[in-house]
């Protein structure tokens, strides 16, 4: 019987009538077109129904030849489904426990930048109020020194000299603030009155 059944495949896959459904590129409107064309209309119709026929007895006896084959694949794609369920169950969990621990790092973590930019912000500020301090420093100072006349005017040459090097002239760029300027307009008209070595 098994050969009688596999005869009739073949002779249903080599029929050229059925050829046309085969291969890659098949399509409808072209084959309707080509039976319309060629007034076979009514032998078409018989074939494809006889083909289909054949198709359905071929179909149910593998059917029933795989039953089993066919019940336990059924069975292990329930299976693979469950299994599948499962694993998307815990993909699920394990998405929620990394956005916890993202929003565990993540806000500490900008927080900890946010400190950074705050506190080279402040390191900044405190050098600039540094520099200030040392030129209010120097200019109260100087003054002292100039107010003591000859006998301290070594020691005002000295700071002079002091705000002559180069760290002290990059402080002096702070000219710009208000606080500032007065003094190093004072420290200008100080280095006339003062013999100070230049190097």
């Amino acid at each position: 019987m098994d050969g009688s059944r596999e005869a009739s495949t073949n002779s249903l896959l080599n029929d050229e009538c059925y050829a046309d459904f085969l291969t890659e590129d098949f399509d409808v409107k072209t084959y309707t077109a080509q039976a319309i064309h060629h007034a076979v209309i009514a032998e078409q119709l018989a074939k494809l129904a006889q083909g289909i026929s054949q198709l359905d007895k071929e179909l149910h006896s593998q059917v029933v030849a795989r039953h089993e084959e066919l019940l336990a694949q059924a069975t292990g794609i329930e299976s693979l489904e469950g299994v599948l369920q499962m694993m998307q169950t815990r993909i699920a969990a394990l998405q929620g426990a990394v956005d916890r621990i993202r929003t565990k790092i993540v806000d500490p973590y900008n927080k900890i930048v946010a400190r950074t930019a705050q506190l080279a912000r402040l390191q900044v500020a405190c050098d600039l109020l540094r520099r200030i301090i040392r030129i209010l420093y120097l200019s109260k100072r100087l003054q002292g020194q100039l107010q003591g006349g000859s006998r301290e005017i070594t020691k005002a040459a000295q700071s002079l000299n002091e705000l002559g090097n180069g760290k002290m002239k990059e402080d002096l760029s702070l000219s710009q603030l208000r606080g500032v300027r007065e003094h190093t307009v004072f420290f200008r008209g100080c280095f006339p009155l003062v013999p100070v070595s230049r190097d």
